[in-house]
């Protein structure tokens, strides 16, 4: 009996892993939002970020878990953001360090701003954990989008996030 439990579990482990694997969330596209949030740590984040700032699918950016050495100018410069639209539209937060504070940061900036809808934009492999986090933050009427920064991730990359997905999902379960 123990072993056909211990059986089931694997396999249901690895069919979910395969799932996961092969059914990476994609683009949304232009769908309008108040806000937009990236996400930092993977290539094509902060610029699509802008990219749905500047088309106006969003109102206002929030890029969440900037380096403190990091200044505004800086910014700006490296991205081409042009001072109006940083003063305007632009907030960099610094107090993230993972994906929970990145959630954490958002929510604040959501209650600081009256959003009711927002654009989550992070890389494909980690958006189920992002979302995961945010919508566990964000209060149950704010409208999550996710937006999705295709890549092309190590079978290591994935293996790690299923993992960190897993934890998370779990986490009220286990009452870390």
């Amino acid at each position: 009996m123990i072993r056909r439990l211990i059986s089931v579990a694997l396999i249901v482990w690895f069919l979910g892993f395969v799932l996961f694997a092969v059914t990476l969330p994609q683009p949304v596209g232009n769908a309008a939002t108040d806000g937009v949030v990236v996400l930092t740590g993977g290539k094509g984040r902060i610029d699509r970020g802008l990219e749905v700032l500047r088309q106006g699918w969003a109102k206002r950016l929030l890029v969440s878990g900037v380096a403190r050495e990091v200044k505004p100018r800086e910014f700006a410069a490296e991205y081409k953001v042009n001072a109006p639209l940083m003063a305007c539209c632009v907030t960099l937060g610094y107090k993230a360090t993972d994906t929970r504070t990145n959630a954490s940061e958002t929510a604040g900036w959501v209650a600081a701003t009256g959003m009711r809808s927002i654009r989550i934009v992070t890389s494909d492999w980690h958006m189920r954990r992002g979302a995961l986090e945010l919508r566990r933050s964000l209060p149950a009427d704010v409208v999550l989008v996710e937006d999705a920064v295709p890549t092309q991730p190590s079978l290591y990359a994935l293996f790690l996030e299923y993992h960190k997905l897993l934890a998370r999902f779990f986490a009220p379960v286990w009452d870390w």
